[in-house]
Order: structure tokens, then sequence, then C-alpha cells
């Protein structure tokens, strides 16, 4: 069920879409910054415009603040050609997320701004407005389930996609500053994992759900051996471990000069995703999502970077190949 639903190659996405900002020329700290580049962002977002430049179809479900920035991500988004049928303007204090991230490893900052965050609006009424069955599977990212109505809204989503029979892929993406506390983060994103078919989180990620980093490799397997279809286990510079098929592959990274180590995550989700919507093995589709995230880290931007299929061929093609483990 969960590959036929990934092949029919249309997700329904539930998460954030923000504004980006970062200094111009590549290298610029934030603090010296006199012009700043703009771009869409946002994990869930981010995600769908990489799946619609894979040639897939996706759809946004979340709440964006009726202002200048609001307005611009609901433009990005038609840029992008995702669909915003469900993305709903609100009015009030809230206010669309902004990120102000560098283009630099060494000393990068990234600070994102998420006091009243306007996706933390989505309510139970709107994902009860969708049309599950136009969809082939259900994506979202950890932000989702940080507060309320969002929370409730996202667990309410997981179960209209369940009875409409659509797989749920669930990256894990803990960013604390999200959270009220660490115990809320680890109770409420251990039991999305337990509701989830494909789950995709760093090693640090599958730690913290399982209380410790040096279990994390075990709560993964767990998670393989008894709900979840496919789990990746990312392990950041050292690869993956992917858990499918009653089958453990371990798989390497695609070294490049990485300008930035933003949004490597989403672009990993949208390529991995899109490859198995094209019927690819599964260690294929793992090595394409790493190779995506390799360019994007290589690129300024977020959304922006995300490569198409003929950049990623490109890539490919021109790579030396990835390291082994």
């Amino acid at each position: 069920m969960v590959l036929d639903g990934i092949a029919k190659r249309n997700f329904l996405v539930v998460g954030r879409v923000g504004m980006d900002l970062w200094p111009d020329p590549p290298g610029t700290r934030t603090k010296d910054a006199t012009d700043l580049k703009v771009g869409m962002g946002g994990s869930s977002a981010n995600i769908a415009a990489g799946l619609v430049k894979f040639g897939c179809k996706a759809a946004l479900v979340t709440c964006v603040s009726d202002d200048a920035v609001g307005w611009y991500c609901e433009g990005q988004l038609d840029h992008y050609g995702i669909d915003r049928s469900h993305v709903k303007r609100i009015k009030g204090e809230e206010r669309t997320s902004l990120a102000v991230y560098e283009t630099r490893i060494e000393e990068h900052q990234s600070v994102i701004y998420r006091n009243n965050a306007a996706d933390f609006r989505m309510s139970i009424e709107d994902v009860e407005a969708v049309d599950y069955s136009q969809y082939g599977a259900l994506i979202t990212a950890g932000t989702v389930f940080a507060a309320e109505p969002s929370r409730s809204a996202a667990f309410r989503a997981f179960e209209l996609a369940k009875e409409a029979g659509l797989p749920i892929i669930f990256d894990v993406d803990y960013r604390p500053y999200s959270w009220p506390s660490p115990e809320v983060a680890e109770e409420v994103l251990s039991r999305a994992g337990n509701l989830s078919d494909v789950i995709v989180a760093n090693d640090e990620e599958f730690g913290f759900m399982a209380g410790g980093i040096e279990k994390g490799l075990a709560k993964a397997r767990s998670l393989a051996e008894s709900s979840a279809t496919i789990v990746v286990y990312k392990k950041g510079p050292h690869g993956a471990v992917t858990f499918a098929e009653d089958q453990e592959l371990i798989t390497g990274i695609f070294p490049v000069d990485a300008v930035k180590p933003t949004g490597a995550g989403d672009s990993f989700m949208a390529g991995f995703l899109a490859s198995l919507s094209e019927g690819r093995p599964m260690k294929d589709a793992v090595l394409r999502g790493s190779a995506c995230a390799s360019i994007v880290v290589s690129q300024p931007g977020c959304a922006p970077a995300m490569p198409n299929g003929d950049q990623l061929d490109a890539f490919l093609k021109s790579h030396p190949g990835p390291t082994t483990c």
C-alpha cells in the first residue's frame, strides 16, 4: 500500500511555508549584511517544491498571515506550482514564519522567528475540509505537532488519511525552539512516529525519541519491525541506514563543497519520494535523495536550490560517486 500510494505522485503536504532571507554575496555574515536575497522556506513547503520540480503534484495545508509576508508565500507557492487551495489566510497577531540564515559553514547562524506562528493556527476544521481520496500519500514534518490547535489538527489529518488508505510519511524534524518542553516533544513525536508508514529522521532525532542518542538506531529498527514500512536513519556525513523490505541498506553521501548546512533534509525527502514514485529500487531512491541534499547545501537558498530531474541526473553523471560505509 505504501509504495502504491507514493506511485500516484500526488502528495498532500501538511505544514508550514515561510519567507527566507540570506545575506548576499555568499559568505557574508548577517551582522555585516547590506544586501539580502529572499526565497520561499518552511520545511513542508520546501518538500512540496522539490516534489513538484520532479514532476509530482503537491498540495499544501497550512495557514499564513493576511499580510505582505503571507501574500509573498502564497505567490511563491504559485510560482513553484504547489496547490494552495488549502492554505488559509488568518487575521490577528500571528505571523508567517521568517528565517534569516547565512550562506556559510564556519560560525553559521540561522535565526528563525516562530513567535505566534501563523501555521500553528491550522485547525481540525481545516484538515477535515480536505478530500483525501484525491491524493496518494500524506507528508508532514514534526514542527506541525509543536503547538495547538495545529497538533490536534495534524493527528486528525493522520486519522483521515488512514481512513482514505493513504500512507503517512513523517519527517521528525525536531526543532526545540518550537516546543514547550523536551518531554512534550518526546511524547508527541513518538506518538506520531508510531502512526507513520514512512519515517525519516537523523540520529539525534531518533535518539531523542528513544531517550538517548545511543538508543537511536535501535529505535529506528524497532519502528521498522513494529509499525513502519520504511525507516530512514540519517547519520549526516556518515550516510544512512534504511530499514525496508526486510533489509538494512547502508548508503553513503555525495561529498560536495557545502556553502550552508540548511535545506538538506527537505531536499532528501523530496528526492527520495520522487525516486520511489518513479518505481526505482529502494537503495537507488535513498542515494538519489542523498544527492539532492548535497546539491542544496552547495547552493544559496532552500526551495530555489532544490534540483529537478535533469539537474539531479547531471550531478550524478559528473560526481565520482557516494562514499562507502
